[in-house]
């Protein structure tokens, strides 16, 4: 959102935007805001839920498929500025 001047700090009304903005138009696969709004419900329960307990496995993928989000952005972003 950066990017087109947009200042928001709604992670879920990023989402919405990469949906709107960007997966619509076929320049992002849909599966990285899904992965976004996954991450986004996690964090969600951790801060407000006594309950929430993640395992190391969990928490192992979880750093992985964020390095992988990281990555695609940074890509995404890159691809963008060149157009």
């Amino acid at each position: 959102m950066f990017f087109d001047g947009y200042r928001e700090k709604s992670h879920a009304c990023i989402a919405r935007y990469l949906e709107e903005k960007y997966v619509r138009e076929g320049l992002l696969e849909p599966e990285w805001v899904e992965m976004l709004d996954h991450f986004r419900e996690l964090r969600h329960t951790d801060q407000y839920s006594f309950h929430f307990f993640a395992s190391a496995d969990e928490s192992e993928d979880t750093i992985k498929k964020s390095k992988e989000f990281v990555s695609r952005m940074e890509n995404f972003i890159n691809d963008l500025s060149e157009k």
